[in-house]
């Protein structure tokens, strides 16, 4: 089994960054796709950012592109989300997510049910 366990969230202002982190522990896994998703009260889970196990390939939401950066940490089994130029409308819970059966011949996935494990969340709030 697979366990997801994020970090970093919390309060910023409005412009402010944060980074966050989820570590993956559990099994060994070669070939995988980490992804982040957030969800504000009221809304559905939305896709935020992935990257491959490699750092080879990465796909943004347009909401976040340019503003937040996603990696993978040397121990490869840690992905961060840099996030900067925070709005208000970034306030969500967020978690990570790990994809163990991903094509690689086709796209990234953003669709929850796409992947396998999910972390617990983590809170982030941006004040105006």
């Amino acid at each position: 089994q697979v366990q997801l366990v994020e970090s970093g969230g919390g309060l910023v202002q409005a412009g402010g960054s944060l980074r966050l982190s989820c570590a993956a522990s559990g099994r060994t896994f070669s070939r995988y796709v980490m992804g982040w998703f957030r969800q504000a009260p009221g809304k559905e889970r939305e896709f935020v950012a992935a990257i491959t196990w490699n750092g080879a390939r990465i796909v943004f939401a347009g909401s976040v592109k340019g503003r937040f950066t996603i990696s993978i940490g040397n121990a490869k089994n840690t992905v961060y989300l840099q996030m900067n130029s925070l709005k208000s409308e970034d306030t969500a819970v967020y978690y990570c997510a790990l994809d163990l059966s991903w094509n690689t011949l086709v796209d990234l996935p953003r669709r929850p049910n796409e992947f396998d494990y999910w972390g617990q969340g983590t809170q982030v709030t941006v004040s105006s």
